[in-house]
């Protein structure tokens, strides 16, 4: 072997030392496919968001939907006194006696119920933040048709329309007052007291019980 050869061939081993160092030198690099990908966090939000507008739907639905309960208060005062104060309090509350019942000494009272203004505008506000968010995200997912989607909140009036229509109902309250040394009247229950009995809305219960200050009957 020559010199020119020898030197040929050590300038080769090296630039192969130098090709191999930089291959394994190079770092590996592989596709990770994470929750953090585009792909798959618009899609999850879009169902997110769909399954919180369902929801909201329901709960404008369930506002309207009346509660009807049966509730039994303590009266310190006589069976005559008490209905004498019932009756103005519900008189006052635009009741109007309907119907009597000798046998269950039973008086059903009725008056058409007012919408809430209050609720009303709540109910709106939160299907107007649902309508936002369900078009922000259509927007996001489907970048070809823009901002147009944010326009699902014209959409949000409907909710006032549907409350004040749906809310707007007569509403039956059926009133029974007796003496606690009845037949019927809890025995635990001191004498000399009247035990009312009311079915009628759950608010409308509350209010009364507040209003009249009576006790709650166990």
């Amino acid at each position: 072997m020559t010199l020119v050869e020898g030197i040929c061939t050590l300038d080769h081993c090296t630039e192969l030392r130098l090709i191999t160092t930089q291959t394994y030198a190079q770092p590996v690099q592989s596709k990770s496919y994470t929750m953090d990908s585009p792909t798959l966090v618009l899609p999850s939000t879009l169902l997110l968001t769909l399954l919180m507008v369902i929801g909201l739907f329901f709960f404008v639905k369930a506002s309207v939907k009346p509660r009807i309960e049966k509730a039994q208060f303590i009266s310190e005062q006589s069976e005559e006194s008490t209905v004498t104060l019932l009756k103005q309090y519900l008189s006052q509350r635009a009741y109007r006696p309907t119907t009597l019942d000798p046998d269950q000494n039973q008086v059903t009272f009725e008056g058409m119920v007012s919408p809430s203004l209050f609720l009303a505008v709540f109910l709106t506000l939160l299907v107007v933040a649902g309508l936002f968010c369900l078009g922000l995200v259509l927007s996001l997912l489907l970048p070809q048709v823009g901002l147009k989607f944010l326009g699902l909140v014209i959409l949000a009036p409907l909710t006032t329309a549907f409350y004040w229509r749906k809310s707007r109902r007569i509403e039956t309250v059926k009133l029974k007052v007796e003496e606690l040394d009845s037949p019927n009247a809890p025995a635990s229950q001191p004498q000399g007291k009247s035990l009312v009995t009311v079915i009628g809305h759950r608010d409308e219960l509350a209010t009364l019980q507040a209003t009249l200050k009576l006790a709650k009957a166990e």
